[in-house]
């Protein structure tokens, strides 16, 4: 059910969603196709097509790049593994910056191959969203750290919470309304935290992403069983309410990966079963 007496805000695909089916190419043609106002593509599929070339269709198609995924990914075990990070983020910044991407999404990355230190890699975030700040900034690219359920703590991503997030946020001197650094709110990653209302009001404007799908019970693989929105136990409009409390009135993101089922079936079938359930039950 949708939140009573409100509409969500427009759809944007994750390209993620129908990456096995179609290339970058052919995702940009389908939002135009089926009327989709945004769109984000992931930085491998950005690659084959090719940063200017893929500025030029998305503006002749008039969409929106709601966000660019992913950099991040900076523990390292190493000195030199740690500088390759941060120069493959500021790649990213400036591919963000051509797309004139809303922001460059940073899945923020776990523990180095070996380690048992949590906290250190979790300094090492800290330490590389510093880095590569000023870039950002000059750039004019909001970096949005992703917290990605516990679930990934140890491969993917060693910030799990939005109040993790946010501490690193505030110790990196970001404020409400400057907005060069904040969250992405994935529903997938968030719907489970029991403060998750105080801390979306906490980031307030710091919101700059909202992604949506559902989680499935039960879930037959931790990364690629992401459901549609509506098929699991997630209360959507409730989050999406929390973060339109805050202040977001941006796009809603869909990003489903989904190895078997919405990846083997017809991607316009997809795209148009997105749009109905952004109706119905975001």
């Amino acid at each position: 059910m949708s939140r009573p007496g409100t509409t969500p805000g427009p759809l944007s695909l994750n390209t993620a969603t129908v990456r096995e089916q179609w290339s970058l190419a052919q995702c940009i043609e389908g939002c135009a196709r089926h009327g989709i106002r945004g769109i984000s593509p992931w930085r491998d599929k950005l690659a084959e097509y090719g940063t200017a070339n893929a500025a030029r269709h998305i503006r002749e198609a008039r969409l929106t790049v709601t966000g660019l995924c992913r950099g991040g990914m900076f523990p390292a075990a190493d000195a030199a593994g740690r500088r390759a990070a941060i120069e493959d983020n500021k790649r990213a910044i400036d591919d963000a910056a051509a797309l004139n991407a809303q922001c460059l999404v940073l899945v923020v990355g776990g523990m180095p191959q070996g380690s048992k230190d949590l906290a250190g890699a979790r300094q090492q975030v800290q330490d590389g969203i510093a880095a590569v700040l000023e870039h950002a900034r000059a750039a004019k690219v909001p970096l949005a750290i992703e917290p990605l359920h516990p679930i990934y703590a140890a491969d993917r991503a060693c910030v799990n919470t939005l109040a993790q997030a946010l501490d690193i946020c505030d110790a990196l001197g970001s404020k409400a309304g400057d907005g060069h650094l904040g969250v992405a709110v994935d529903v997938y990653h968030v719907w489970w935290d029991p403060d998750l209302a105080r801390q979306i009001a906490r980031a307030g404007s710091r919101v700059l992403a909202f992604h949506i799908c559902d989680w499935l019970v039960p879930t037959s693989d931790l990364l690629l069983d992401r459901g549609m929105m509506g098929d699991g136990v997630i209360d959507i409009p409730a989050i999406r309410g929390m973060v339109e409390d805050a202040g977001y009135r941006g796009f809603c993101e869909v990003e489903i990966m989904s190895a078997n089922n919405w990846w083997r079936r017809d991607p316009d079938e997809v795209l148009r079963t997105c749009i109905e359930r952004h109706r119905s039950v975001v």
